[in-house]
């Protein structure tokens, strides 16, 4: 007999341009594009498998879906689900540990070429009629900096980090890293350092780690002041990694010379006010960097390959064990 499985929040990995049809074949699918947090137990009811991405999943939630017997996250952080409740009901709980490796990557260097090139004002200026007026056959608003012989400093060297370190290798750039343990097989170019020294050091600071209850505000007002006035910060990690109250009057007082963030510590933004949102030369995207067509692709095909496993008894990536 098929199991029930329901998905309570796919529209951000499939808003259209992907199909389900693998993981329907494996299930009676009933596919939700988002889900407010008091339906999550009146539509996960008859759930045998339940898939999510950003809903929480709660200890509540979890004792009161009897039939529920597997946990799927469509995505590699997993901390909207009470994983302990999971495992004393036996359920196993997966995540994607892998997809998005190069696209996050590739965002860093999106807001870090943005800040040194300042692309996206110089093209605005251009379509206002800047070059038309320009007395010369160029201009530049901002300073241009290149990149080569720049330090990159990396906070977080796994998949990630390794990734945005061959980068930034091929720029010409000097790299830094810290990491909890020491780093086997450093790559030449790259040294293993403290984190007091990668701030001091750095002229690019870009964030790799994953959120914890020590790297919670790991880049606050201390650490600012640490940094080079002419530094950029880049945080395609997580949000709360960063004290985004610091930050902002470190822009606006010029301690540091730009930022490039992809998270916030709430997500979507309800303050229209947030400080960061007006702050000098900052600039947000609205957490998109996992998000490549690309990248979502390998997504799914894990998630299809991880619920394919259940059912034959051998689940793969369960971060509950």
């Amino acid at each position: 007999m098929k199991k029930n499985i329901v998905i309570l929040d796919g529209y951000t990995l499939n808003p259209g341009d992907l199909n389900w049809s693998e993981l329907e074949v494996l299930g009676h699918c009933t596919i939700y594009d988002r889900t407010a947090p008091d339906r999550v137990v009146p539509r996960a009811k008859n759930a045998h498998l339940l898939l999510l991405n950003k809903v929480v999943l709660s200890r509540e939630a979890i004792l009161g879906l009897p039939q529920l017997e597997y946990i799927g996250v469509l995505a590699t952080g997993y901390n909207v689900v009470d994983t302990n409740a999971a495992r004393e009901r036996n359920i196993p709980v997966t995540n994607v540990p892998t997809y998005g490796t190069l696209s996050v990557a590739q965002m860093v260097f999106a807001h870090l070429l943005n800040l040194t090139q300042h692309t996206e004002e110089h093209s605005r200026s251009v379509r206002q009629g800047g070059w038309n007026e320009s007395k010369d056959f160029c201009y530049w608003n901002f300073p241009l900096i290149e990149l080569a012989g720049k330090t990159m400093g990396i906070i977080g060297f796994g998949r990630i980090g390794r990734a945005v370190a061959d980068i930034a290798l091929a720029f010409g750039m000097d790299v830094l890293a810290v990491e909890t343990k020491k780093i086997k097989g450093m790559p030449p170019g790259i040294r293993q350092t403290d984190l007091e020294t990668l701030f001091v050091t750095s002229d690019v600071v870009s964030l790799h780690c994953p959120l914890t209850p020590q790297t919670r505000h790991l880049v606050d007002e201390r650490q600012l002041r640490h940094m080079k006035s002419s530094a950029f910060l880049i945080n395609t990690s997580r949000g709360p990694l960063i004290d985004e109250t610091a930050l902002a009057e470190a822009l606006n007082s010029g301690r540091i010379a730009g930022a490039g963030l992809d998270v916030l510590d709430t997500e979507p933004p309800i303050d229209r006010h947030l400080p960061l949102l007006s702050a000098k030369n900052c600039y947000i995207t609205p957490h998109i960097a996992w998000a490549t067509l690309e990248a979502r692709r390998r997504l799914l095909s894990t998630v299809v390959e991880n619920v394919r496993c259940f059912l034959a008894g051998r689940p793969q990536n369960v971060v509950n064990v």
